[in-house]
């Protein structure tokens, strides 16, 4: 492996692409001073992904020596080794790290691109985790045409960016992933901030200019959102977005971003209109920006020092993932990305989503924040029944707030994320904070409120708000899956995937696993390939059979259809909640001088 000559951080690390066509990079870590008997692990997880990976399964071929002197490792758990070394000479560990996850969570590696975070290749050395690190990326013949990016401190590197990056100590080594490949990329600066977009996988139609341009636009209103026309924290960001196929997500980190996108939603050039999936690509940049603010330093007070050997629990990922959901559109909207016809129109949808839900009626969003490691990272056919998302219900949680915030008419929510960011040096805070400051600034106590909220399963006064601000939310007709209580897939005939509780379909006895082949209607049986076919050959009837496939068996299970308007809740003459509205403006100056951000 070639060396560097610049002078190394106490505990260093070299990492090279070394067999792409095995998606294999080689990893050796030097310890300048170790400690007899030195520990090191790998992290079972990554900071903004709430779920345990277990990234030591991909590492392999660990082999440690002093000198020319092997020297023995013994394994202490699932991802962690002891070095029976001594203290007199540098300890120097060689491992191989496979990296076949094309997300923004792990590593991956194959001819044409590479891509790791550092809690998926670099050993954590346990005792020296506050001493400064350094990484070495090695260019190696397979990567001749490559560049490389990463929000690292380069300490000596080549024009296209391979050599020696520092970090202050490990924390910030494994915040910064690396991106390597023949990518694209592009710079602008945001109110005196250094900004790089790099893309890979990119079709010759992308836009790149137009997709800087709008950028910039979000990057200079967050950064005025939270500091008017003061300095942003970081001196430079770099965002990395990897375009494929089929694919969405991202992962915040404290001076870049990791971001995935179908391609096909990458602005065209020529094409001046604005699809919807280029939409969601702008919220998804404006949500991982706004973390950078929002929980890469305002953060829960349980993350004031990561604990990278298990799962790290906090209550308020419904502030930290909800209120950055909130703010993410509507930061699209201030920057004049989006009118507020499509803003209204995106909030629609995540209304339903949550109205859509009956795990809101089960799980507070305080709760599902708490085990988001078990329910929302690790779901299945039962987690809508189960458990409501901290990111869809946060985001109403922080509409309401904001809505009722202006309707009493002392403060906003802007006034409150900024007051947070003073009161708690843009550091570790508790809801206690976020209540002190409510008080504080909109003269009351919000306890109770925040409590029906946040802590219960109450439904959200979001028709009362909405409308105090302009909006009429209005029930409409809900289509035949959400009617009949199924989520499915169709591919010839109609795979059931998930069966919601109190649904029809709960009623007839369907269940996830099962193929639905077809249905009986007076006598008459009917083949079905797509859901709509059920309400096509049932017409006005609203008893039929289901035939479906389970195990093997064939069975015929009774259906009553249910009617296109939510039934009165049982003991009530009223309407049961609505599980689909749709938002219509009422006053256009009322709704534009909320989305605006005016007082």
């Amino acid at each position: 492996m070639p060396k560097t000559t610049a002078p190394h951080a106490p505990v260093h690390y070299e990492v090279a692409a070394a067999n792409p066509q095995a998606h294999l990079y080689q990893v050796t870590l030097t310890i300048a001073q170790p400690q007899a008997r030195q520990t090191v692990s790998l992290p079972v997880w990554i900071p903004g992904s709430y779920l345990v990976r277990e990234f030591a399964k991909n590492l392999q071929n660990l082999r440690a020596r002093q000198g020319k002197r092997a020297v023995p490792l013994h394994q202490g758990d699932k991802h962690s080794w002891v070095a029976e070394c001594r203290e007199d000479a540098p300890l120097v560990l060689t491992y191989e790290v496979c990296a076949y996850d094309n997300s923004v969570r792990t590593a991956w590696l194959d001819t044409a691109r590479g891509f790791f975070n550092g809690t998926s290749l670099c050993l954590r050395v346990h005792g020296q985790e506050a001493a400064h690190h350094s990484l070495y990326v090695a260019p190696t013949p397979a990567t001749s045409a490559w560049s490389v990016a990463t929000g690292l401190a380069p300490l000596k590197t080549d024009k296209k960016g391979f050599g020696l990056y520092g970090a202050a100590h490990y924390d910030e080594l494994v915040d910064c992933p690396v991106e390597m490949g023949d990518f694209w990329q592009g710079h602008f600066t945001a109110c005196g901030v250094a900004h790089r977009f790099v893309v890979a996988g990119a079709a010759p139609s992308f836009d790149g200019e137009r997709l800087l341009a709008d950028t910039q636009k979000i990057c200079e209103t967050a950064i005025r959102f939270w500091h008017g026309k003061g300095k942003a924290p970081f001196g430079s960001y770099l965002f990395m977005l990897n375009a494929v196929h089929d694919g969405y997500g991202g992962l915040e980190h404290r001076n870049s971003t990791a971001l995935i996108c179908g391609r096909r939603d990458l602005p065209r050039l020529g094409d001046k209109r604005q699809s919807d999936g280029y939409t969601t690509l702008l919220g998804l940049i404006s949500h991982e920006y706004f973390h950078t603010w929002n929980v890469k330093r305002l953060r829960p007070a349980e993350f004031a020092t990561y604990d990278y050997d298990q799962e790290n629990y906090t209550q308020l990922l419904w502030f930290f993932e909800g209120f950055t959901s909130y703010y993410d559109d509507l930061l699209l909207r201030r920057a004049g990305l989006i009118d507020d016809a499509t803003y209204l129109k995106l909030i629609t949808k995540t209304i339903n989503q949550v109205l859509q839900t009956p795990g809101r009626k089960v799980q507070t969003v305080a709760q599902a924040s708490f085990d988001a490691w078990v329910k929302y990272y690790r779901q299945d056919e039962n987690t809508p029944n189960a458990t409501v998302s901290y990111y869809t219900k946060g985001s109403l949680v922080a509409l309401c707030l904001d809505l009722k915030l202006r309707q009493e008419g002392k403060t906003t929510l802007d006034d409150v994320m900024r007051g947070l960011w003073s009161r708690c040096k843009a550091g570790p805070m508790a809801e206690a904070d976020l209540l002190a400051v409510l008080e504080k600034l909109a003269g009351r106590s919000y306890a109770r409120d925040l409590q029906q909220w946040v802590h219960s399963t109450d439904e959200l006064p979001l028709a009362e708000l909405l409308a105090a601000h302009g909006v009429a939310v209005k029930s409409e007709p809900a289509q035949l899956a959400q009617r009949l209580g199924l989520r499915v897939a169709e591919n010839h005939s109609v795979q059931i995937k998930t069966v919601l509780r109190g649904g029809a379909a709960e009623k007839a006895g369907l269940a996830p696993g099962d193929e639905w082949l077809g249905v009986q209607v007076k006598g008459q049986g009917w083949r079905i390939s797509k859901l709509d076919d059920v309400g096509f050959y049932a017409g006005s009837q609203k008893q039929l059979i289901a035939v479906v496939a389970r195990d093997g068996r064939l069975l015929e299970l009774p259906l009553q259809m249910p009617g296109t308007s939510p039934a009165p809740a049982k003991g009530r003459s009223r309407p049961a909640t609505p599980d689909n509205v749709g938002l219509t403006c009422t006053d256009a100056t009322a709704t534009s001088r909320w989305l605006a951000g005016s007082a």
